[in-house]
């Protein structure tokens, strides 16, 4: 049996977010306005065989594999957004399920801290591989399950306001995302992510 956790179209890859793929993908790297699927799979060791399946039927390119001991995850990307879409329909018939069975989003937490303090704004520029984080700059927080999803609400956030994308963690247990920015920037943002995951349809985890 598959849980299909995360499946999850992209239509325009925003400047940090494809540029934060890029820093920790060992893939080939995708470009901003490229368009993205990011799927996510139980039990991990069988995104290798729809990989295989993908870059077989679509012309895409993947930028992420990574398999762990529960969860697989795969992103690909193209110019064309009909091979894109071509990849998911192509994952999709070969597991035998429809996109309604991923799993629906669910926000375990979200928190946004004004006024960021410059020690602990140190603390977090030691863990991130995006943008900087800077003093009195406010933080957005947001960790949902499945993971995958992280990546949707980053580029979500990014197209609607001006923000720093410190950190996005779209593989394991749980997806994280970290955004920075000025109050009313982050605010935006932290509406959007809200309205996207809740507007995602699928079966309840």
């Amino acid at each position: 049996m598959i849980d299909l956790r995360t499946f999850t179209y992209i239509d325009v890859l925003q400047p940090q977010l494809a540029s934060y793929i890029s820093t920790v993908s060992q893939g080939f790297f995708p470009l901003e306005e490229q368009a993205a699927l990011f799927v996510e799979v139980a039990p991990g060791m069988s995104i290798n065989l729809v990989t295989d399946v993908v870059l077989k039927t679509a012309d895409v390119t993947p930028g992420m594999l990574i398999v762990e001991r529960q969860y697989g995850m795969l992103e690909v990307h193209s110019e064309d957004q009909g091979q894109v879409r071509a990849a998911g329909d192509a994952i999709l018939r070969y597991y035998g399920i429809d996109v309604a069975e991923r799993r629906a989003p669910v926000v375990r937490t979200h928190e946004i801290i004004t006024g960021i303090e410059g020690y602990q704004a140190m603390i977090l520029n030691r863990m991130r591989y995006g943008d900087l984080l800077l003093e009195n700059e406010a933080l957005y927080i947001l960790e949902c399950e499945p993971a995958g999803y992280a990546a949707l609400a980053a580029n979500e956030a990014e197209k609607v306001a001006e923000i720093h994308l410190l950190d996005v963690r779209t593989f394991g247990a749980f997806g994280r995302l970290y955004l920075g920015g000025d109050e009313e920037s982050i605010n935006q943002a932290a509406n959007r992510v809200r309205q996207i995951l809740e507007g995602t349809i699928g079966r309840a985890s």
